[in-house]
Parts: structure tokens; C-alpha cells; sequence
């Protein structure tokens, strides 16, 4: 309700409530002034308001946060003096951490100005409407080329703890970022284009993104893969938000029709959602905190990447946008053994052999013996971690559910693919080629029988799988459930128990989970040393 003037006792109190609240929230918390225990809007009159922030501010110097005000409203209460509530940002970011970390996935149809959305935000100037704004996000020639992306690339925004956007703008570097941000928000650019759907889904399922943001361009609506991304984002249980683009294009009753349209397909019964048009600074704080607290409501955001009309509100957005797990569950995940996914292998002049991919548990430190595999005849070689880069930029220690850059020196990257794991040696990893899954088939053209060859994509697995046997039927038809039977047809892979699974061939769909495994055990493999050309098995 207020805070003025406390006693020591009382202000210790407060403070020690604080560094808990920002504990739970991973860094962040969120104060409402002005409002009583049973939530009655009672206001604070202008001095009482002064002297609670006054407070407030001293308790956030006290944790080494900092706070910024999110907005304030007046109150109608029954008295002459207009009286006031305050909404306050804490932040702090953890002392073990050099910044709170969030992965953001964006998706959407061909065309629909999700790469120069992501240019606008990183590079902070406005698009000039014939795609300058995405040039420096484009990795390849035949994608300046031809305007589409076909690889998946990332991009980085950060918010200092005032809650001002740090990006590209003056003139940054990405090192420079990481310094003077406290959040730093982690966009995942992936393809929109059908035939890179592949890539699309491995970027959904291995870099773990913690929210979607699936965008639609104004004037063409739901089209081609929206559908698709939409139906991938849900699967695959991630909470997404939606972003209308190109609003500068098109009259007011187009967009009008887009959200429309948009608002029908989210409340079908399979979709289930609750929409939340964002309109103003109000809105976006609110579908913040709503957002993060029930999956089920869906922001929608219209804004332009050309006259940058809203794009405020979806910086707003972002800024206050809480990570998803609570601090109890990572401790977890850390106290476990070491668990690397590899998803990207580069080779770096005078570093040698570069993994990229995310640490699904556990604690990797420099210097650290892990062994990697499983190689295509099963096997697990040992190997060394050199150094590790997180967003460009050196760093000690890497925790679970972290994405970053592994260096380990003189390995033959030849051994290397995508898709394998570096687990600690102590954790004997289970591998299999035959495995069971729950699936459900979304889409088939006729029906889906024993030997029909699919696409499985586990996390960062993506391997072709025959179907052995499908238990309890001889046929599946679309929108049928079935336990299955696969094998892998080239080597046998990491998976584990419960793991969700996603599958394709052609207009094919299925997605499940995995229920059981034929474990090759290790032991009778051996692990081996790679030693340049004698090889010592042991």
C-alpha cells in the first residue's frame, strides 16, 4: 500500500523480502503501489507516493537493483486529493550471471517482414520499404539475392536496467551490448519459405526457444505456412504472440479484417486461445505479466516496420516479457550431470573446432573432460572443453538451459555432426536405433502402415526412421493415435524417455512423444580416444 518513512527493523525487512521476490522472478519483480493486501485501488496522494519511491528506491540500492516506473493511473476514491498508483520494475540481474537471458523464435509466412522486423529492433533505424533493414541479418548471397532466408540466424537486443533498448544504433558491437544490457533477448530468425521447412522445425526443436513470435503481414493475412508455424508453435508448446506487419501498406479495415480473422482461428476449439489486442503502453505492460502467467492468452500487436507506428509497445512488451522457469527448476536441471546439445559445427582459424547448440543440464566449465557422440557406430570419444563464448563474448562458466559457443581445439570436426550430444563421462548414455513413440497423425494423403519411411526430428535428432510395427493397428488414418515402433535406417542416436517428437515426409505430419527405447548399451562399445591415426580403444 505504501511505503514511507519505515523502521530500520521494518526497512530490513522489506529488503530481505525484495532480494526473495527477485530471486523467484530470476531478477525481476514487479511492485504495485497504492493498492491494499486484498487488492482494493486505493491510491497514494502525491506526497505519500513521492516518499514510498523515495523508499523504494533506497531498498533496490540496498540489492544492488535498479528501478524503473512502468506506468501510474490516477484513482477515483472517495477524496478531493487525486490519489495515485504506481506499477515498479525491479531488476536486478543475478550475481552469477552477467545478464537474463531470453530466446525468442520468429516465425510466419514467406513475405511476411519477419527479417526486417528483427533489422528494425537490432539495428534501431526504420526500414525504408524495400528490405534495407535486413541486409546485415542475411547469411548467405542466395539470400540478398533472392530476399528469402534459408538458414537460421541470430540476433540480439538488450535492455539496460532503466529499461532503454541497446542495439546496433550507436554504433555498437555485439561485446559492447552484452556490457550494458541486463536483458538481452536472443531472436532466432528462422525461414519462412515451405521448402526450408526442415530448417524452420529444427530451429523450433533444438535451440529450446523460450517464446514464438509468429508474424502476419497485413495485407495478405493468414496465408501459406501460418497455418503450419502456428500448428508447430502449439505442438511444440511454446507460448507464442503474434505480431501484424506492414500496417503502413493497407487501410485501417484491412488490418481490422486480419485481427478478425486472426481472432477466429485462436479461438477454435484446437487452439484454445484468448487474444489481447495491445494498443497502448497500458496494454503491453498488462499482456506481460498476463502472458507469462497463462499460457492461453496470445497478444496481438500491429505495428510497421516503415513508419515504426507501435513498435514502442512491442519494445515495452519485451522489456517487462518475465522468463518462463522460476529459479527452483534451473537449480535443478544445474545439480544434474552434463548434457551439451551440438546443433552448429564451424571451423575457427587458430581455434580449431567450434560447437554451437544449448546446455540442456548441468554445469560446463573451462578446461572440463566431456565425451561426445554417439558416432555412427555407437561409439563416444573423449575430448576436451577449451574455452566458451556466450553471445560473442567470453565466459567461464555455463549453465543449464544457456546457449553458447564451445571451442575444443585440435578435435577432428569430421567426428562431428549435428544432432549428437557432449555428456560427462560418469553418465553412461543410453543410445538406440529402434525406438517407440505416442504419435498422432495431423495430416496423410491415404493411410500410414508399416515400412513407410519419415523424417524424425527429436530436439536436435533429425534422422530418417522406418516404421516397424504400429501396435494395436495395421493402418493409421489422419487424426488417429497410435503407439509406433521406428528405426533409425543410418546410425543409432541420444534420445531419452519422454522427449518430444515431430515428424514428416512430404504433405506427412505427425507429432508425440517418446514412450520407449532398445537401449545399445555403451559398455560394449567402448570409448575411444581419438589420437590422430592409432586409435586406442580401452
Amino acid at each position: 500500500l505504501k511505503l514511507v518513512n519505515p523502521s530500520q527493523y521494518r526497512f530490513e525487512h522489506l529488503v530481505t523480502q525484495m532480494k526473495w521476490r527477485l530471486q523467484e522472478g530470476r531478477g525481476e519483480a514487479v511492485y504495485q503501489i497504492g493498492v491494499e493486501d486484498n487488492g482494493l485501488l486505493v491510491g497514494l496522494s502525491e506526497e505519500e507516493m513521492r516518499a514510498s519511491l523515495k523508499t523504494l528506491r533506497r531498498m533496490a540500492e540496498k540489492v544492488g537493483a535498479d528501478i524503473t516506473v512502468l506506468r501510474e493511473r490516477e484513482v477515483d476514491y472517495d477524496s478531493d486529493v487525486p490519489r495515485k498508483i504506481t506499477e515498479v520494475l525491479v531488476r536486478k540481474v543475478p550475481d552469477n550471471q552477467q545478464f537474463l537471458d531470453l530466446r525468442v523464435a520468429v516465425l510466419g509466412n514467406v513475405d511476411s517482414g519477419k527479417s526486417t522486423l528483427l533489422g528494425v529492433l537490432t539495428q534501431g533505424e526504420l526500414d525504408n520499404g524495400r528490405g534495407r533493414a535486413r541486409l546485415n541479418l542475411f547469411r548467405h548471397l542466395h539470400e540478398i539475392q533472392s530476399g528469402r532466408t534459408s538458414s537460421i540466424s541470430f540476433e540480439i537486443l538488450g535492455f539496460n536496467s532503466k529499461g532503454e533498448v541497446v542495439n546496433y544504433s550507436d554504433s555498437r558491437t555485439a561485446e559492447e551490448i552484452c556490457e550494458s544490457s541486463s536483458k538481452m533477448i536472443t531472436f532466432i530468425d528462422l525461414a519462412g519459405h515451405h521448402k526450408y521447412l526442415k530448417t524452420t522445425i529444427f530451429g523450433l526443436t533444438s535451440y529450446c526457444p523460450d517464446f514464438a513470435m509468429l508474424v502476419v503481414s497485413a495485407n495478405t493475412g493468414i496465408a501459406g505456412t501460418t497455418r503450419e508455424h502456428l500448428g508447430l508453435a502449439m505442438a511444440l508448446k511454446v507460448p507464442f504472440f503474434i505480431v501484424i506487419s506492414k500496417v503502413d501498406l493497407c487501410s485501417k479495415a484491412t488490418v481490422e479484417r486480419t485481427v478478425k480473422q486472426l481472432e477466429r482461428i485462436l479461438k477454435q476449439p484446437g487452439c484454445n486461445k484468448l487474444p489481447l489486442l495491445v494498443n497502448s503502453d497500458d496494454d503491453a505492460v498488462t499482456a506481460a505479466q498476463q502472458f507469462a502467467q497463462s499460457p492461453n492468452i496470445t497478444p496481438i500487436f500491429t505495428l510497421s516496420s516503415v513508419s515504426g507506428e507501435n513498435l514502442d509497445l512491442l519494445k515495452v512488451f519485451l522489456n517487462i516479457l518475465p522468463p518462463l522457469t522460476n529459479s527452483k527448476e534451473q537449480e535443478e536441471l544445474m545439480q544434474q550431470l552434463t548434457e551439451f546439445q551440438v546443433d552448429e559445427i564451424y571451423t575457427v582459424p587458430e581455434v580449431g573446432t567450434v560447437v554451437g547448440g544449448t546446455l540442456s543440464s548441468g554445469i560446463c566449465r573451462e578446461g572440463e573432460n566431456l565425451v561426445v557422440g554417439p558416432t555412427d557406430d555407437g561409439k563416444f570419444l573423449r575430448l576436451k572443453v577449451c574455452s566458451i563464448q556466450r553471445n560473442r563474448s567470453a565466459c567461464r562458466v555455463l549453465r543449464a538451459g544457456q546457449a553458447a559457443t564451445l571451442a575444443l581445439g585440435p578435435f577432428d570436426r569430421s567426428l562431428l555432426r549435428k544432432g549428437m550430444v557432449m555428456v560427462s563421462p560418469e553418465m553412461n548414455p543410453t543410445i538406440c536405433s529402434v525406438f517407440e513413440a505416442e504419435i498422432v497423425l495431423l495430416f496423410h494423403a491415404t493411410t500410414f502402415r508399416k515400412g513407410f519411411q519419415v523424417t524424425v526430428h527429436v530436439g536436435n535428432v533429425r534422422q530418417t526412421a522406418i516404421v516397424e510395427k504400429i501396435h494395436g493397428k495395421d493402418k493409421l488414418r489422419t487424426g488417429e493415435k497410435a503407439v509406433v515402433r521406428f528405426r533409425f535406417i543410418k546410425h543409432p542416436e541420444y534420445l531419452k524417455i519422454g522427449a518430444k517428437l515431430l515428424f514428416r515426409e512430404g504433405v506427412t505430419k505427425g507429432i508425440g512423444h517418446v514412450t520407449d527405447l532398445q537401449a545399445i548399451t555403451t559398455k560394449e562399445n567402448g570409448l575411444e580416444e581419438s589420437l590422430g591415426p592409432g586409435q586406442l580403444s580401452f
